[in-house]
C-alpha cells in the first residue's frame, strides 16, 4: 500500500488519478516497458489499481494484468465496474483468472464469475481446489441479487461447550480463518444456528468461563435468499456491523458484513438512479453500440409519448394559428408541469425503495403533494400571468395561462405520486417507467388545459 506521500501525488484536489500518471502508465504499456509499469503500480492499493484499469484504454488492460504477472492484485479485479471487469475476464486465461480467485474472498469471487458463460466459468471452476470449488458452486446457485451472493462463506462457527480458552486458541492455531471478522457463531453440531459472541465480548471473558455462557441469543439472522435491498435495510435498522446468514433449515451458510453492505447500498442507489433516467445497468465504460442498444428502448417508448402530446397540439392548430402568442407559451406551461412531476416523482420513488411510504401513509403523502401542488400552482400562476400582461399587454391571456399553471402543477404532483404507487402495486419497478408516465401526462394536461382554455376565452 503506498504512504501519505504517494497518495498525495497519486490523485489531484478531487480525488480523481492524475493525469500524468496515467500518461507515465499509458506509456509505458505502449513502449512495452515491463519494468517501469511494475515500478508505477505495484504499491498502488486495489481500489486505485482498480481506478488506473478503469482509466486504460481497453487494448491496454489485460496487457497490464499480464505485465504485472503473479504480483498483481487480484481484489482490484473486484472492484471494477461490471462492464470493466467482464471485458478483462474475457480476455485473460481461464489459468489466470482461477489464481485470482484463490486470492479473494467468497463474495468477491462470486462477483468476478457470475457473469461469465457456463463454458467458462465451469472450467476456471475445475481448476480451484475442491473446497473453493464447493463453496463457489454453492454460492453461484442462489438468486442473483440476493443475500447467498453477497455473504462470505469463510467464518468462525464453535460448540456452546468450548471454553473461552479453547476458543481463543483454536483461532490462533487455525490456517483457514477468514481476513478479518467482527464475531464468533455458535452452532449446534448439525451447524444450526444458535447464537453469536462479540470479539470484544470473547476477550474480555475469562479463558476457563464456557462459550454458551456468553452467547448472545438475541440475533437477527438473514435468509439465504433474502434479497439485497433488504439485507441492507435490515443493517441500517439495527446498526448491524456483521449478520449470519441461514438456509431454511436455519443452518449456518455464510456472513455478511458492513463493508459488503455499503456496496449494495451504493450499487441499488446508482442502480436507481440509472432507471430514471431509462439507462439502467450502464456505466461510461461500455461499448458504443451495446449503449446504443440499452437506450433506444426509451427513446422509442418517450418519441411515442412525445407524438401523444403533438397530437394533443394538434386538435387546436387553428386556435394557434389565430393567436401566435399560445405557440411561443406552451413550452412554458409544460416545462413547468413536467419539473414539478419529476420532483415529486423522485420523492415518491426513493420513499417506495426505502419503505418510508406505503399502504399506511399513501393517503396522507399523497394529500400533502397535492397541497403542495396547489400552493405552487397559485404562485406561479401569479407570476407567469404578470409576465404574460407585461410581455403581450393582454390580460386575458395571462388569466389563461395562470388558470393552465395552477390545473398542470395540481395534476403534476398528483401524477408525480399516484404513478410510482400504481406500479409499486403491480409489483413494477417505479423507477424503471414512472419518468416516461409522468411527463407524458404533464405534456398532455399542460398543453390541453392550456389550449383548451385559450380556444374557449380568447379566440
Amino acid at each position: 500500500m503506498q504512504d501519505a506521500a504517494s497518495e498525495v501525488q497519486l490523485r489531484d484536489e478531487e480525488g480523481a488519478l492524475r493525469s500524468d500518471f496515467l500518461h507515465a502508465v499509458q506509456a509505458a504499456l505502449d513502449e512495452g516497458d515491463a519494468e517501469k509499469s511494475r515500478d508505477l503500480t505495484l504499491k498502488l492499493h486495489e481500489a486505485d489499481l482498480a481506478d488506473l484499469i478503469q482509466l486504460l484504454r481497453p487494448d491496454q488492460r489485460a496487457p497490464f494484468i499480464s505485465m504485472l504477472g503473479h504480483e498483481f492484485n487480484a481484489a482490484a479485479l473486484s472492484e471494477l465496474d461490471e462492464g470493466v471487469r467482464d471485458q478483462v475476464l474475457d480476455t485473460l486465461p481461464n489459468q489466470q483468472v482461477a489464481d485470482a480467485l484463490q486470492q479473494l474472498d467468497s463474495d468477491e469471487a462470486v462477483y468476478l464469475i457470475e457473469n461469465l458463460d457456463k463454458e467458462d466459468q465451469s472450467d476456471i471452476l475445475a481448476k480451484l481446489p475442491s473446497f473453493e470449488r464447493a463453496n463457489l458452486e454453492r454460492s453461484l446457485e442462489y438468486p442473483e441479487d440476493s443475500a447467498g451472493r453477497i455473504m462470505q462463506t469463510d467464518l468462525i462457527a464453535v460448540p456452546p461447550f468450548w471454553s473461552v480458552g479453547q476458543t481463543i486458541d483454536y483461532m490462533r492455531d487455525s490456517q483457514e480463518l477468514p481476513d478479518r471478522f467482527y464475531e464468533i457463531f455458535v452452532v449446534d453440531p448439525a451447524f444450526h444456528l444458535i447464537g453469536s459472541v462479540a470479539l470484544d465480548r470473547l476477550l474480555r471473558s475469562k479463558r476457563p468461563i464456557n462459550i454458551d455462557t456468553i452467547t448472545e441469543r438475541d440475533i437477527r439472522p438473514i435468509p439465504v435468499e433474502s434479497d439485497q435491498e433488504e439485507v441492507a435495510r435490515q443493517f441500517e435498522r439495527y446498526n448491524l456491523t456483521s449478520a449470519p446468514v441461514i438456509d431454511e433449515g436455519r443452518r449456518l451458510v455464510g456472513v455478511i458484513t458492513a463493508d459488503d453492505v455499503v456496496e449494495v447500498i451504493q450499487e441499488e442507489a446508482s442502480e436507481d438512479i440509472l432507471r430514471m433516467g431509462g439507462v439502467a445497468g450502464e456505466s461510461v465504460s461500455d461499448p458504443v453500440w451495446q449503449t446504443t442498444k440499452r437506450r433506444f428502448t426509451w427513446l422509442l417508448v418517450n418519441l411515442a409519448t412525445a407524438i401523444l402530446a403533438s397530437a394533443v397540439i394538434s386538435m387546436f392548430d387553428a386556435t394557434i394559428e389565430q393567436m401566435v402568442a399560445l405557440a411561443v407559451l406552451m413550452p412554458i406551461v409544460a416545462s413547468m408541469g413536467g419539473n414539478a412531476g419529476t420532483q415529486t416523482m423522485t420523492v415518491a420513488v426513493r420513499a417506495l425503495a426505502t419503505q418510508d411510504l406505503g399502504s399506511v401513509n399513501a393517503a396522507r403523502v399523497i394529500g400533502r403533494e397535492a397541497a403542495v401542488g396547489v400552493l405552487n400552482g397559485l404562485v406561479f400562476a401569479a407570476i407567469m400571468g404578470t409576465i404574460v400582461v407585461l410581455w403581450f399587454g393582454d390580460t386575458p391571456l395571462g388569466l389563461v395561462i395562470a388558470a393552465a399553471m395552477i390545473v398542470n402543477l395540481i395534476i403534476a404532483a398528483l401524477a408525480g405520486i399516484l404513478i410510482p404507487l400504481a406500479l409499486d402495486a403491480l409489483d413494477l419497478d417505479p423507477a424503471i417507467a414512472s419518468g416516461v408516465f409522468v411527463t407524458t401526462v404533464t405534456d398532455v394536461v399542460g398543453f390541453f388545459a392550456f389550449l383548451g382554455l385559450a380556444a374557449m376565452w380568447l379566440v
